[in-house]
Protein backbone atom coordinates (compact mmCIF):
# COMPACT_ATOMS: atom_id res chain seq x y z
CA UNK A 1 0.00 0.00 0.00
CA UNK A 2 1.51 3.41 -0.80
CA UNK A 3 0.02 6.43 0.83
CA UNK A 4 -0.01 9.87 -0.83
CA UNK A 5 0.52 13.20 0.94
CA UNK A 6 -3.07 14.56 0.75
CA UNK A 7 -3.37 18.64 0.86
CA UNK A 8 -6.74 18.62 -0.08
CA UNK A 9 -8.96 21.39 1.53
CA UNK A 10 -11.55 18.80 2.96
CA UNK A 11 -12.51 16.10 2.94
CA UNK A 12 -8.69 15.82 3.92
CA UNK A 13 -5.94 13.86 5.63
CA UNK A 14 -7.03 11.80 8.63
CA UNK A 15 -4.43 9.85 11.30
CA UNK A 16 -3.25 7.25 10.09
CA UNK A 17 -3.38 5.51 13.05
CA UNK A 18 -7.52 6.58 13.44
CA UNK A 19 -7.90 5.00 10.13
CA UNK A 20 -6.04 1.29 11.13
CA UNK A 21 -8.21 1.60 14.14
CA UNK A 22 -11.14 1.54 12.00
CA UNK A 23 -10.30 -0.55 9.74
CA UNK A 24 -9.89 -3.04 12.54
CA UNK A 25 -12.89 -2.35 13.46
CA UNK A 26 -14.75 -2.70 10.72
CA UNK A 27 -16.63 -5.61 10.67
CA UNK A 28 -16.53 -6.69 14.76
CA UNK A 29 -16.43 -3.28 17.08
CA UNK A 30 -15.63 -4.26 20.31
CA UNK A 31 -17.28 -8.04 19.93
CA UNK A 32 -20.39 -6.68 19.00
CA UNK A 33 -20.20 -8.93 15.84
CA UNK A 34 -21.14 -6.11 14.17
CA UNK A 35 -19.54 -2.77 12.22
CA UNK A 36 -20.63 0.74 13.98
CA UNK A 37 -22.24 1.30 10.66
CA UNK A 38 -24.31 -1.55 11.22
CA UNK A 39 -25.67 -1.21 14.84
CA UNK A 40 -28.91 0.57 16.33
CA UNK A 41 -28.06 4.16 17.76
CA UNK A 42 -29.89 3.22 20.72
CA UNK A 43 -27.86 0.70 21.59
CA UNK A 44 -25.40 0.24 24.68
CA UNK A 45 -22.18 0.62 22.48
CA UNK A 46 -23.30 3.34 20.72
CA UNK A 47 -24.46 5.22 23.41
CA UNK A 48 -21.30 4.62 25.18
CA UNK A 49 -19.15 5.91 21.61
CA UNK A 50 -21.32 9.52 21.38
CA UNK A 51 -20.68 10.25 24.94
CA UNK A 52 -17.35 9.37 25.21
CA UNK A 53 -16.84 11.73 22.10
CA UNK A 54 -18.41 14.31 23.63
CA UNK A 55 -16.85 13.58 26.87
CA UNK A 56 -13.82 13.75 24.84
CA UNK A 57 -14.21 16.68 22.85
CA UNK A 58 -15.37 19.10 26.24
CA UNK A 59 -11.35 17.47 27.99
CA UNK A 60 -9.82 19.07 24.90
CA UNK A 61 -11.31 22.35 24.40
CA UNK A 62 -11.76 22.59 28.48
CA UNK A 63 -15.62 23.48 27.43
CA UNK A 64 -18.15 25.18 30.28
CA UNK A 65 -20.41 22.84 31.66
CA UNK A 66 -23.37 25.64 30.38
CA UNK A 67 -22.75 24.84 26.52
CA UNK A 68 -23.96 22.14 25.21
CA UNK A 69 -21.91 19.99 22.67
CA UNK A 70 -24.39 19.02 19.58
CA UNK A 71 -23.57 16.42 16.89
CA UNK A 72 -25.39 17.11 13.90
CA UNK A 73 -26.37 15.67 10.26
CA UNK A 74 -25.09 18.27 7.10
CA UNK A 75 -22.35 20.53 6.58
CA UNK A 76 -21.31 23.83 7.53
CA UNK A 77 -23.51 25.27 4.84
CA UNK A 78 -26.31 24.13 6.65
CA UNK A 79 -25.57 26.21 9.57
CA UNK A 80 -25.57 29.08 7.70
CA UNK A 81 -29.60 29.36 8.02
CA UNK A 82 -29.21 27.43 11.45
CA UNK A 83 -27.58 30.37 13.03
CA UNK A 84 -29.63 33.08 12.25
CA UNK A 85 -33.10 30.69 12.42
CA UNK A 86 -31.80 29.75 16.05
CA UNK A 87 -30.78 32.97 17.53
CA UNK A 88 -31.72 35.55 15.41
CA UNK A 89 -34.64 36.99 18.05
CA UNK A 90 -34.33 40.64 17.50
CA UNK A 91 -33.99 39.58 13.89
CA UNK A 92 -30.31 41.29 12.97
CA UNK A 93 -26.88 40.21 13.09
CA UNK A 94 -23.48 41.78 12.32
CA UNK A 95 -21.54 39.59 9.56
CA UNK A 96 -17.52 40.05 9.03
CA UNK A 97 -16.95 39.17 5.56
CA UNK A 98 -13.17 37.72 5.10
CA UNK A 99 -13.70 34.86 2.54
CA UNK A 100 -16.24 33.02 0.31
CA UNK A 101 -17.58 31.34 3.59
CA UNK A 102 -18.24 34.09 5.37
CA UNK A 103 -19.93 35.68 2.34
CA UNK A 104 -22.06 32.81 1.99
CA UNK A 105 -23.50 32.96 5.74
CA UNK A 106 -23.93 36.42 5.32
CA UNK A 107 -25.99 35.92 2.09
CA UNK A 108 -28.54 33.03 3.65
CA UNK A 109 -29.10 35.35 6.68
CA UNK A 110 -30.30 38.07 4.71
CA UNK A 111 -33.60 35.14 3.75
CA UNK A 112 -34.47 35.62 7.95
CA UNK A 113 -33.62 38.86 9.05
CA UNK A 114 -31.43 41.94 8.43
CA UNK A 115 -27.76 40.67 7.78
CA UNK A 116 -25.34 44.13 8.26
CA UNK A 117 -21.97 43.91 6.88
CA UNK A 118 -19.88 45.66 9.16
CA UNK A 119 -16.29 44.97 8.19
CA UNK A 120 -14.89 43.14 4.50
CA UNK A 121 -11.80 41.99 3.25
CA UNK A 122 -13.19 42.25 -0.46
CA UNK A 123 -11.23 45.10 -1.59
CA UNK A 124 -7.91 42.82 -1.58
CA UNK A 125 -9.70 39.30 -2.69
CA UNK A 126 -9.59 38.40 0.84
CA UNK A 127 -5.98 38.71 1.43
CA UNK A 128 -6.14 39.76 4.94
CA UNK A 129 -8.19 40.09 7.93
CA UNK A 130 -10.20 44.00 8.54
CA UNK A 131 -9.03 45.81 11.86
CA UNK A 132 -12.12 44.67 14.04
CA UNK A 133 -11.40 46.65 16.81
CA UNK A 134 -14.05 49.06 16.49
CA UNK A 135 -16.43 48.32 14.61
CA UNK A 136 -19.95 49.69 14.00
CA UNK A 137 -22.19 47.08 15.10
CA UNK A 138 -25.92 47.82 15.36
CA UNK A 139 -27.10 47.77 19.24
CA UNK A 140 -29.97 45.64 18.25
CA UNK A 141 -28.06 43.07 16.60
CA UNK A 142 -28.40 39.08 18.58
CA UNK A 143 -24.80 38.68 17.00
CA UNK A 144 -21.39 39.31 15.51
CA UNK A 145 -20.18 36.56 12.48
CA UNK A 146 -17.30 35.46 11.29
CA UNK A 147 -15.34 32.60 9.59
CA UNK A 148 -12.51 32.23 11.56
CA UNK A 149 -10.31 30.30 9.54
CA UNK A 150 -10.63 31.04 5.66
CA UNK A 151 -9.92 27.90 3.96
CA UNK A 152 -9.46 29.59 0.46
CA UNK A 153 -7.43 32.31 0.99
CA UNK A 154 -5.52 31.20 3.78
CA UNK A 155 -6.46 34.00 6.30
CA UNK A 156 -6.88 33.17 10.21
CA UNK A 157 -8.30 35.66 12.86
CA UNK A 158 -5.61 36.29 15.47
CA UNK A 159 -7.26 38.32 17.04
CA UNK A 160 -11.33 38.01 18.18
CA UNK A 161 -13.20 41.06 17.26
CA UNK A 162 -14.45 43.13 19.33
CA UNK A 163 -18.00 42.68 19.30
CA UNK A 164 -18.58 45.28 21.74
CA UNK A 165 -21.00 43.40 24.40
CA UNK A 166 -22.60 40.92 21.32
CA UNK A 167 -22.51 37.31 20.84
CA UNK A 168 -19.84 35.68 18.94
CA UNK A 169 -20.86 32.96 16.09
CA UNK A 170 -17.61 31.51 14.66
CA UNK A 171 -17.48 29.14 11.71
CA UNK A 172 -13.97 27.17 12.67
CA UNK A 173 -14.44 24.28 10.10
CA UNK A 174 -10.85 24.73 8.99
CA UNK A 175 -9.16 25.53 12.14
CA UNK A 176 -11.21 23.25 14.92
CA UNK A 177 -8.86 21.64 17.37
CA UNK A 178 -5.59 23.05 15.59
CA UNK A 179 -4.89 25.30 18.56
CA UNK A 180 -6.13 25.66 22.33
CA UNK A 181 -9.22 27.85 22.35
CA UNK A 182 -11.26 30.02 25.44
CA UNK A 183 -14.68 28.47 24.40
CA UNK A 184 -16.56 31.01 26.70
CA UNK A 185 -15.45 33.99 24.39
CA UNK A 186 -18.23 32.96 22.17
CA UNK A 187 -21.81 31.87 21.80
CA UNK A 188 -21.58 30.06 19.89
CA UNK A 189 -18.50 27.54 17.73
CA UNK A 190 -19.82 25.19 14.81
CA UNK A 191 -18.02 23.52 12.26
CA UNK A 192 -18.30 20.67 9.62
CA UNK A 193 -15.87 18.47 10.58
CA UNK A 194 -14.46 17.36 7.07
CA UNK A 195 -11.00 19.57 7.37
CA UNK A 196 -9.80 18.61 10.97
CA UNK A 197 -11.74 16.01 12.63
CA UNK A 198 -13.33 13.64 10.57
CA UNK A 199 -15.51 12.65 7.46
CA UNK A 200 -17.99 14.92 5.48
CA UNK A 201 -21.54 15.00 7.16
CA UNK A 202 -21.18 15.91 10.28
CA UNK A 203 -21.51 19.19 12.03
CA UNK A 204 -20.52 19.81 15.45
CA UNK A 205 -22.30 22.72 17.22
CA UNK A 206 -21.38 24.45 20.75
CA UNK A 207 -23.70 26.57 22.06
CA UNK A 208 -24.19 28.42 25.41
CA UNK A 209 -27.27 27.19 26.83
CA UNK A 210 -28.59 30.53 27.60
CA UNK A 211 -28.91 30.89 24.19
CA UNK A 212 -31.26 28.30 23.05
CA UNK A 213 -33.43 28.04 26.59
CA UNK A 214 -36.53 28.95 25.06
CA UNK A 215 -36.03 27.74 21.59
CA UNK A 216 -34.71 28.76 18.27
CA UNK A 217 -35.16 32.65 17.01
CA UNK A 218 -37.71 31.59 14.22
CA UNK A 219 -40.99 29.99 14.71
CA UNK A 220 -40.72 28.28 11.55
CA UNK A 221 -37.33 26.46 11.92
CA UNK A 222 -37.50 22.82 10.94
CA UNK A 223 -37.05 20.46 13.78
CA UNK A 224 -33.96 19.10 12.42
CA UNK A 225 -32.73 22.04 12.87
CA UNK A 226 -33.46 23.34 16.51
CA UNK A 227 -30.54 23.15 18.62
CA UNK A 228 -33.08 23.27 21.49
CA UNK A 229 -34.74 20.00 20.89
CA UNK A 230 -30.95 18.30 19.47
CA UNK A 231 -29.11 19.08 22.57
CA UNK A 232 -32.33 17.78 25.06
CA UNK A 233 -31.78 14.51 23.20
CA UNK A 234 -28.40 14.35 23.32
CA UNK A 235 -27.94 14.66 19.81
CA UNK A 236 -30.29 11.59 19.48
CA UNK A 237 -33.36 13.18 18.54
CA UNK A 238 -33.24 10.72 14.99
CA UNK A 239 -30.65 9.03 13.59
CA UNK A 240 -27.34 10.75 13.98
CA UNK A 241 -24.23 10.38 10.98
CA UNK A 242 -23.27 7.65 13.59
CA UNK A 243 -20.26 6.58 11.78
CA UNK A 244 -18.66 9.69 11.34
CA UNK A 245 -19.07 10.15 15.11
CA UNK A 246 -17.37 7.32 15.54
CA UNK A 247 -14.93 8.37 13.58
CA UNK A 248 -14.73 12.07 15.09
CA UNK A 249 -14.30 10.53 18.52
CA UNK A 250 -11.33 8.18 17.31
CA UNK A 251 -9.40 11.50 16.20
CA UNK A 252 -10.07 13.18 19.78
CA UNK A 253 -8.71 10.60 21.77
CA UNK A 254 -5.90 10.74 19.30
CA UNK A 255 -5.22 14.52 20.16
CA UNK A 256 -5.27 13.74 23.37
CA UNK A 257 -2.26 10.85 23.16
CA UNK A 258 -0.70 13.48 21.08
CA UNK A 259 -0.89 15.56 23.75
CA UNK A 260 -3.64 18.13 23.27
CA UNK A 261 -4.28 21.38 21.87
CA UNK A 262 -1.09 22.86 22.73
CA UNK A 263 0.57 20.05 21.23
CA UNK A 264 -1.32 20.16 18.59
CA UNK A 265 -0.83 24.21 18.10
CA UNK A 266 2.91 23.15 18.28
CA UNK A 267 2.97 20.53 15.71
CA UNK A 268 1.05 23.17 13.33
CA UNK A 269 3.16 26.29 13.61
CA UNK A 270 6.28 23.91 13.09
CA UNK A 271 5.25 22.83 9.49
CA UNK A 272 3.64 25.75 8.35
CA UNK A 273 7.36 27.55 9.29
CA UNK A 274 8.61 25.44 6.75
CA UNK A 275 6.61 26.12 4.00
CA UNK A 276 5.71 30.06 4.80
CA UNK A 277 9.90 30.28 5.67
CA UNK A 278 10.26 28.33 1.67
CA UNK A 279 7.70 30.71 0.16
CA UNK A 280 9.14 33.92 2.16
CA UNK A 281 12.39 33.39 0.02
CA UNK A 282 11.42 31.71 -3.28
CA UNK A 283 12.23 33.99 -6.55
CA UNK A 284 9.04 31.95 -8.07
CA UNK A 285 6.67 31.34 -5.55
CA UNK A 286 5.16 33.47 -3.50
CA UNK A 287 2.37 33.52 -0.92
CA UNK A 288 -1.01 35.51 -1.19
CA UNK A 289 -1.59 36.34 1.98
CA UNK A 290 -1.01 39.19 4.39
CA UNK A 291 1.79 37.52 6.45
CA UNK A 292 0.14 38.84 10.13
CA UNK A 293 -2.84 36.93 8.94
CA UNK A 294 -1.29 33.74 8.12
CA UNK A 295 -3.75 30.76 8.82
CA UNK A 296 -1.25 27.44 10.05
CA UNK A 297 -3.76 25.60 8.35
CA UNK A 298 -4.44 26.99 4.34
CA UNK A 299 -1.27 28.06 2.55
CA UNK A 300 -2.40 29.42 -1.11
CA UNK A 301 0.20 30.32 -2.89
CA UNK A 302 1.30 31.31 -6.92
CA UNK A 303 3.85 31.62 -9.45
CA UNK A 304 2.26 34.48 -11.48
CA UNK A 305 1.74 32.40 -14.39
CA UNK A 306 -1.43 30.29 -14.85
CA UNK A 307 0.47 27.93 -16.92
CA UNK A 308 2.95 27.53 -14.79
CA UNK A 309 0.67 26.45 -11.95
CA UNK A 310 -0.84 24.04 -13.44
CA UNK A 311 2.27 22.75 -14.36
CA UNK A 312 3.36 22.52 -10.86
CA UNK A 313 -0.12 21.10 -10.14
CA UNK A 314 0.08 18.23 -12.69
CA UNK A 315 3.76 17.49 -12.21
CA UNK A 316 3.04 17.80 -8.25
CA UNK A 317 0.28 14.80 -8.33
CA UNK A 318 3.17 12.79 -10.54
CA UNK A 319 5.09 12.88 -7.76
CA UNK A 320 3.00 11.82 -5.06
CA UNK A 321 1.56 15.28 -3.63
CA UNK A 322 -2.19 15.21 -4.32
CA UNK A 323 -4.66 18.05 -3.83
CA UNK A 324 -2.54 21.10 -4.50
CA UNK A 325 -4.96 22.96 -7.13
CA UNK A 326 -6.19 26.34 -5.43
CA UNK A 327 -9.54 26.43 -5.18
CA UNK A 328 -11.47 27.24 -8.26
CA UNK A 329 -12.64 30.78 -7.79
CA UNK A 330 -9.15 31.90 -7.21
CA UNK A 331 -7.39 29.56 -9.17
CA UNK A 332 -3.04 28.91 -8.03
CA UNK A 333 -2.18 26.29 -5.46
CA UNK A 334 -3.03 25.69 -1.38
CA UNK A 335 -1.40 23.07 0.70
CA UNK A 336 -3.75 22.42 3.36
CA UNK A 337 -1.77 21.36 6.33
CA UNK A 338 -4.33 19.92 8.73
CA UNK A 339 -3.65 18.58 12.29
CA UNK A 340 -2.90 15.07 10.81
CA UNK A 341 -0.38 15.99 8.02
CA UNK A 342 3.13 14.87 9.17
CA UNK A 343 5.77 17.14 8.96
CA UNK A 344 7.33 14.87 6.46
CA UNK A 345 5.00 15.82 4.25
CA UNK A 346 5.54 19.70 4.02
CA UNK A 347 9.40 19.35 4.33
CA UNK A 348 9.20 17.10 1.31
CA UNK A 349 6.91 19.17 -0.38
CA UNK A 350 8.92 22.36 -0.05
CA UNK A 351 12.06 19.71 -1.21
CA UNK A 352 9.50 19.22 -4.48
CA UNK A 353 8.88 22.97 -5.03
CA UNK A 354 12.73 23.77 -4.77
CA UNK A 355 13.55 21.40 -7.01
CA UNK A 356 10.64 22.56 -9.96
CA UNK A 357 11.91 26.01 -9.00
CA UNK A 358 15.68 25.32 -10.29
CA UNK A 359 14.25 23.49 -13.58
CA UNK A 360 11.73 26.04 -14.33
CA UNK A 361 13.45 29.35 -13.61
Amino acid sequence: MSRVYNFSAGPAVLPEEVLREAADEMLDYKGTGMSVMEMSHRSKAYDTIIKEAEQDLRDLMNIPDNYKVIFLQGGASLLFAGVPMNLMKNGKAAYIITGQWAKKAYQEAQKYGEAVAVASSADKTFSYIPDCSDLDIPEDADYVYICENNTIYGTKFKTLPNTKGKELVADVSSCFLSEPVDVTKYGVIYGGVQKNVGPSGVQIVIVREDLIANGPALAYTPTMMDWKIQADNDSLYNTPPCYGIYVCGKVFKWIKKMGGLEAMKAHNEKKAKVLYDFLDQSKLFKGTVNPDDRSLMNVPFVTGDADLDAKFVKEAKEAGFENLKGHRSVGGMRASIYNAMPIEGVEKLVEFMAKFEVENA
